[in-house]
């Protein structure tokens, strides 16, 4: 039976391989030259931070594997998180490998993306509705009755979740230290209650990636000496989704990942409005952008992001008592 001891053994295991592993690949991402593209439509600011090592995600998914593999909890859920983690991480490697050896901001396109995202999300949602004690019902927030029976919905529904929340992690990627920030606060949240539940191989999965991520905190945060990229983020929101619906809980992620639901819906809203009206909604997005437009130092917006997590992870345990 895992306990918090054992919790945060895990969490310093994978934070202190984060930080040996990041001396050693950030010089091996400049030598290779595998630098950052900033988009020229993006905030002026950012034009300085072209070149910056990326990719720098395969820090944490090796600081996750090396953790996971010595914890003695391997089993199909274990498994089945790294897949998922895994998996997307591919998909962002690729999405990052062909921008590097092309030389521009755009890699993959939306549709092959789109593809492998989906064949992912099917294969977990699959495996979940097939193993999991509650079938295809989850559970709901803040009802006394708290699940739902989601029946041949569930597949599409699960698959529909996976790929909305790997994009609104990648989307939220877009200022230095702000995804691994507010996924290392979301991953604290899912992995406490795995381990209330006795769900020991989540809670030993989420509490290796936190470390991971706070490792890469060290390295990630203002001024970044390395961007996680498509590699990292990707990889970051396979892992959220598929904790969350192991735990049975796909409609947690709007609150406690409110940060991710936000930055996706402005993005919606801004390119929707635009193309009906002509006119913006935010003088830029995703919604980080906005405020930076406004005025708003990197820094902060970071910070004031994270803050409203923690209290959006309160919410959320409030919501399950």
């Amino acid at each position: 039976m895992v306990d918090y001891l054992d919790i945060i053994r895990i969490i310093l295991i994978s934070f202190i391989i984060t930080l040996i592993l990041g001396p050693v690949i950030i010089p091996l991402l400049k030598r290779h030259k595998i630098g950052q593209n900033v988009r020229d439509d993006g905030p002026e600011t950012h034009l300085v931070k072209s070149g910056t090592p990326t990719m720098g995600g395969i820090i944490m998914l090796i600081a996750l594997l090396l953790t996971t593999i010595t914890s003695g909890m391997l089993n199909k859920d274990m498994y089945i998180l790294l897949i998922s983690t895994f998996g997307f991480g591919m998909i962002g490697f690729i999405d990052d490998y062909l921008k590097v050896a092309n030389e521009r901001s755009l890699g993959l396109k939306p549709y092959q993306k789109l593809i492998g995202q989906i064949i992912l999300a099917v294969v977990l949602a699959i495996y979940q509705s097939n193993t999991s004690m509650l079938g295809t019902k989850v559970i709901v927030p803040f009802l006394s009755n708290r699940y739902l029976d989601l029946g041949i919905l569930y597949v599409p529904f699960i698959a529909f979740v996976v790929v909305g929340t790997v994009n609104s992690v990648n989307l939220t990627d877009g200022l230095d230290g702000l995804a691994s920030g507010v996924t290392l606060i979301v991953l604290s949240f899912f992995g406490l209650i795995a381990l209330n539940w006795g769900m020991d191989s989540i809670s030993i999965f989420s509490a290796a990636l936190t470390g991971a991520c706070l490792g890469f905190l060290i390295y990630n945060a203002y001024p970044a000496k390395v961007f996680m990229g498509d590699t990292g983020s990707m990889a970051l929101g396979g892992a959220v989704a598929a904790i969350a619906i192991l735990l049975n809980l796909p409609l947690m992620i709007p609150i406690a990942g409110g940060i991710y639901f936000i930055e996706a819906l402005s993005v919606i809203i801004q390119v929707s409005s635009y193309k009906l009206t002509g006119k913006r909604v935010f003088l830029m997005s995703p919604l980080h952008h906005h405020f930076e437009q406004k005025g708003w130092e990197e820094t902060r917006v970071v910070v004031v992001f994270w803050s409203i997590t923690v209290i959006l992870c309160l919410i959320g345990v409030a919501s399950l008592n």
